[in-house]
């Protein structure tokens, strides 16, 4: 990869996660409050962070390998490729333990984004949000091994 698209690569994915990181502080600064409306803009906050992590799976796709075959299961297919190593190509972006939480993440935005007429269930919502703070404790490891995969700039 040359130095130049390297350095965009990195500098796309610096921001996508600081926008990352400022979906947690409001995931925070919500769930300080413990009423109905907190819990749905948590639940709001949980889709948001799902969005932008597969913002940030674009970037690598799009400066790599941008073909998903079948568009019906586009976001599925989106993070298992982000869970493999492409020879040639690159090394993979997520571990196993960060692609299982993510995939959780992802199955909570389908639920939330297609749920009409569903109350949020505040005991799944507390997994949900278990399982982000774990994402949280861990996905920068996973991006960094990444990005210095391809040496420095």
């Amino acid at each position: 990869m040359d130095k130049e698209r390297l350095a965009v690569l990195h500098a796309e994915i610096k921001a996508q996660t600081q926008g990352i990181e400022g979906i947690y502080t409001r995931i925070e600064d919500r769930k300080r409050k413990n009423d109905k409306a907190a819990m749905e803009s948590v639940g709001y906050q949980l889709h948001n962070l799902y969005c932008a992590f597969e913002d940030l799976f674009k970037i690598v796709a799009e400066t790599f390998e941008n073909h998903i075959q079948d568009k019906s299961k586009y976001h599925l297919e989106l993070l298992k490729r982000m869970a493999i190593s492409i020879e040639g190509i690159r090394p993979r972006l997520l571990s196993q333990e960060c692609f299982l939480l993510l995939d959780n993440l992802r199955s909570f935005r389908h639920l939330f984004r297609h749920a009409y007429s569903y109350e949020l269930d505040e005991r799944k919502l507390k997994i949900v949000l278990e399982d982000a703070a774990s994402l949280r404790s861990i996905y920068q490891t996973d991006v960094d091994t990444f990005l210095n995969s391809f040496g420095k700039n």
